[in-house]
């Protein structure tokens, strides 16, 4: 038996009686990039998850052909001179939907397809306790390739989970990486076949559907205690250089670059 517990909307959340919730981002149009509305959501879906007793691990996928590819560019391209204003918007509801992931008493798994991308993707993939990627799934930053920096915690848990010079080359080169390579730098927990990403995540899920939820909850707030102290300090300045960035010219040519599907001009201001 399936509850909806959010039924509609650009984030849905069922929850089934083993106590497996499922998190849908559903803005497949979009695929499923990240705007303020989209954020707002998440941040309720993940909150509801905290209050909902029943949840014994989460379960988070993308509609569409991808898993999200990072913040919306349409929408940002859009808000021309206000753009810096609805950054601080956007990042302060992916920073406190971010924390708020990591702060679950239960275990997030990220069940990846097609690419993970941005401060929203690839921080959803950095922020989630475990990452099961189908084998044809596509991972980048891309943040630098449009005049902006990293944002959902990823200036620390990248460099947590793959090492500092690993991150440097990830986040400034911005290299797309396949699964298998995801793999052996240990962005992810394992790759399975085309085809069969739905039905090996759920067997992963299972396993925390019978162990002590309490041993589960204190496990994973000691793992992410070692970091946790980090990742908040920072939330504030990557927010603050995200901003700050958006309103350079740099930032509306690397917008402009990916609209119109060309290298971008970049002029140092």
């Amino acid at each position: 038996m399936t509850e909806n517990l959010i039924p509609d909307g650009p984030v849905l959340l069922d929850l089934e009686s083993n106590g497996v919730a499922r998190l849908r981002l559903n803005r497949p149009e979009a695929s499923n990039g990240m705007d303020v509305g989209f954020l707002q959501a998440l941040h309720a879906a993940v909150l509801r998850c905290h209050g909902e007793p029943r949840v014994r691990v989460v379960v988070i996928t993308g509609e569409g052909k991808h898993f999200c590819a990072g913040g919306d560019v349409r929408t940002f391209a859009s808000k021309g001179e206000a753009l810096p204003d609805y950054l601080r918007e956007a990042t302060a509801w992916l920073q406190i939907a971010t924390s708020a992931l990591m702060q679950l008493q239960v275990p997030v798994i990220a069940s990846v397809h097609g690419f993970a991308a941005g401060g929203g993707g690839l921080g959803l993939v950095c922020a989630a306790d475990f990452v099961i990627a189908e084998e044809t799934a596509k991972f980048m930053s891309g943040a630098v390739r449009v005049g902006m920096a990293p944002d959902g915690g990823v200036s620390v848990t990248l460099t947590q989970l793959v090492g500092l010079r690993k991150a440097a080359e990830i986040l400034l080169t911005n290299p797309t990486l396949d699964a298998q390579t995801a793999l052996e730098i240990g962005l992810i927990t394992s790759v399975v076949p085309a085809g069969e990403l739905a039905k090996r995540t759920d067997e992963y899920a299972a396993q925390f559907t019978e162990l002590a939820p309490l041993a589960v909850g204190a496990t994973k707030r000691l793992l992410w205690g070692g970091v946790g102290a980090t990742v908040a300090d920072r939330l504030a300045e990557e927010a603050r250089t995200v901003s700050e960035l958006s309103g350079t010219a740099d930032s509306r040519e690397g917008l402009a670059a990916v609209l119109e599907r060309r290298a971008p001009k970049f002029v140092g201001r």
